[in-house]
C-alpha cells in the first residue's frame, strides 16, 4: 500500500469521522437555539443541506471534478468549508452545553422509555431507504432509465428537499402522522416499484415520491429521538448517526445478496417488507417514541 493511498484513507477516514461529529451535535444545537414550540421547525432548517446536497451537491461535484480536476475542486470545498467555520464563529449564537455532573450515562439513555423503538425504525427506514438508493442504477435499467440514473437522482433530491420543507412546517404539532404517511407512501412506492418495474413513468413518478417521503425522515427521526431522551438528547442524536450510518452500510450489503439471489427485481420486496416494519413499530409505540401531538395543545 503506497503512502498516497494509505494518506487518502486517513482523509477518508478523518472526513467522516468529523461528519459524524458534526451530524449528532448539529440537531441537538439547533433545538438548543430556539423556543421549545419551533424546535422541530429549526432542526429542519439546520437539515436542509441533506437534500440539498443529494439534488445539487454529488452531480455539482461531478461536473467540477470533470471540468476542473478533482485536486481543484477539492481545494475549493476546503476553502468553503473554511469560510462556512468563520460565519458560524461570527454569525451563530453560543448555546452553553451540559456540565460535567449533568452528563447522562450512555446505557441509561439507551434505556430511556421510547428511545430505542425510534433507533429501530431508524435502522429499518433507513435500510430500506438504501438498498434503493444504492442500486438505483441496475433497478432503473428494468425500465430502460439505467443512462438517466442522474436525472432520477436530481428528481428524488429536489423532491426531498420539497418533503423537508413541508416537514418544517408541520413537524411541531404533527409528528407522528408525519412518519407514519411518509413510512405508508414509501411502502406504497415500493409496491407499485415491484408490480410495474419495466415502466418508465412509474420509476420516475416513484423516485418523486420516495423523494418527498425521505426529505423530512432525519428531522423527523431525530426530533422524535430528542423528544423522547429529553435531556440525554445529544447522546441519543449520536445514537442515531450510529444507526444512520449502519444502515447505510447494511444497505450496500443487502442489495448485493438480493442480487446475487433473486435478482434485481427483488429490490422493491424487500425494500417493502422492511418499510411495512418501520411502519408497524411507530404504529405501537404511541405512548413514548412516537407519541400523539402535544406541541399543539402547548400553543
Amino acid at each position: 500500500m503506497g503512502v498516497k493511498t494509505r494518506l487518502s484513507e486517513l482523509a477518508r477516514l478523518g472526513a467522516g469521522a468529523a461528519a459524524g461529529l458534526a451530524w449528532s451535535l448539529l440537531a441537538g444545537f439547533s433545538r438548543r437555539i430556539v423556543d421549545p414550540l419551533h424546535q422541530g421547525r429549526a432542526m429542519a432548517i439546520a437539515m436542509a443541506g441533506t437534500p440539498l446536497a443529494l439534488s445539487l451537491g454529488v452531480p455539482l461535484g461531478t461536473w467540477l471534478g470533470h471540468y476542473l480536476g478533482w485536486r481543484l475542486t477539492f481545494g475549493i470545498m476546503s476553502v468553503l468549508s473554511l469560510l462556512l467555520m468563520i460565519w458560524i464563529r461570527i454569525s451563530v449564537p453560543d448555546s452553553a452545553g451540559q456540565q460535567k455532573h449533568q452528563k447522562i450515562p450512555f446505557r441509561k439513555v439507551l434505556a430511556t422509555p421510547g428511545v430505542r423503538p425510534v433507533l429501530a425504525v431508524v435502522l429499518t427506514w433507513m435500510l430500506a431507504h438504501n438498498i434503493l438508493y444504492t442500486y438505483i442504477a441496475p433497478f432503473s435499467s428494468l425500465s430502460g432509465m439505467g443512462a438517466h440514473v442522474d436525472g432520477i437522482l436530481l428528481i428524488f433530491g429536489l423532491s426531498a428537499l420539497a418533503g423537508l420543507i413541508f416537514t418544517g412546517k408541520i413537524i411541531d404539532s404533527q409528528l407522528r402522522k408525519m412518519v407514519l404517511a411518509s413510512l405508508a407512501i414509501f411502502s406504497i412506492v415500493s409496491l407499485f416499484l415491484g408490480l410495474f418495474s419495466y415502466t418508465p413513468a412509474i420509476l420516475i413518478v416513484g423516485s418523486a415520491v420516495w423523494g418527498v417521503t425521505f426529505g423530512g425522515a432525519a428531522t423527523l427521526l431525530n426530533t422524535a429521538l430528542a423528544d423522547a431522551a429529553e435531556d440525554g438528547a445529544d447522546v441519543a442524536i449520536s445514537m442515531t448517526v450510529v444507526s444512520w450510518n449502519a444502515a447505510i452500510a447494511l444497505g450496500g450489503i443487502t442489495g448485493g445478496i438480493i442480487l446475487q439471489g433473486p435478482g434485481v427485481n427483488g429490490l422493491p420486496w424487500v425494500i417493502l417488507i422492511l418499510a411495512l416494519v418501520s411502519f408497524l413499530i411507530v404504529k405501537i409505540n404511541s405512548e413514548y417514541a412516537f407519541p400523539h401531538p402535544i406541541r399543539d395543545e402547548a400553543e
